[in-house]
């Protein structure tokens, strides 16, 4: 697969990506490569993920209606 490294919105957000990864490889020390979790533990942890960003969606959204 190529990238295309033309689209300014696809370097962006692979640019976030590799931050994120640097990021969390600092806090955690380790990355995603690491085997000591369950599958049901990942889903955990997306979970949780998905429920912050239900969250600040919920409060972009409070905000809108209060303008």
């Amino acid at each position: 697969m190529k990238l295309n490294l033309e689209d300014k919105v696809v370097q962006k957000v692979i640019n976030e990506i590799l931050e994120r990864s640097n990021v969390g490889t600092k806090k955690y020390g380790t990355n995603l490569n690491r085997n000591d979790l369950t599958e049901l533990e990942w889903l955990q942890h997306a979970k949780e993920e998905a429920l912050d960003m239900a969250l600040y969606l919920e409060k972009l959204i409070q905000i809108k209606l209060n303008k």
